[in-house]
């Protein structure tokens, strides 16, 4: 399961098919070296996402 606390780069390693979802909520940082140190709440603090929407959106790819 993906939390708060998942490094975007172990999310995407867990779950490969949660790539096209870090696209659609307007992510790039699959490719980004902040994915290797950014955290999945992190991530959605700083482009200004909804973190319960983007979780279960994670959880559900």
């Amino acid at each position: 399961m993906i939390t708060k606390d998942t490094l975007i780069v172990d999310a995407i390693r867990i779950k490969k098919e949660t790539i096209p979802v870090f696209g659609a909520f307007g992510l790039g940082c699959v490719h980004c070296l902040a994915a290797n140190t950014e955290t999945i709440e992190q991530a959605a603090m700083t482009h200004g996402l909804d973190l319960d929407e983007f979780l279960d959106a994670l959880n559900k790819a």
